[in-house]
Formats: structure tokens, C-alpha cells, sequence
């Protein structure tokens, strides 16, 4: 049985932890850019919820 070339063992896992490595470094600089507006917004709704 021959392989395809790109069929290498393991090459799954590989392809799995890099896109799982580009989805936490978009996640992170989401959070970066929009984190004092969800800081402000999370202080607003805690005010609400304690009566302030």
C-alpha cells in the first residue's frame, strides 16, 4: 500500500494543534483590542446587579 504524498502519520494532529494555535492568537488580540470596552461594559452590569 502506498501513501499519498501530505499522508504522513501524525500530520492530523499536527494540522490540529496549529489551527488550534491560530484560533488562540485571533482570540487573544480580539480580547486585546475590544477588552476595555468589555471591562467597562461587565463594570455597568455589575453596578446594575448591586443597585449602584
Amino acid at each position: 500500500m502506498s501513501r499519498s504524498p501530505g499522508d504522513e502519520p501524525g500530520q492530523g494532529l499536527v494540522e490540529y494543534a496549529l489551527l488550534l494555535v491560530l484560533l488562540t492568537v485571533v482570540v487573544i488580540f480580539i480580547l486585546v483590542l475590544l477588552g476595555p470596552s468589555i471591562g467597562d461594559f461587565l463594570a455597568g452590569m455589575l453596578g446594575l446587579l448591586s443597585g449602584q
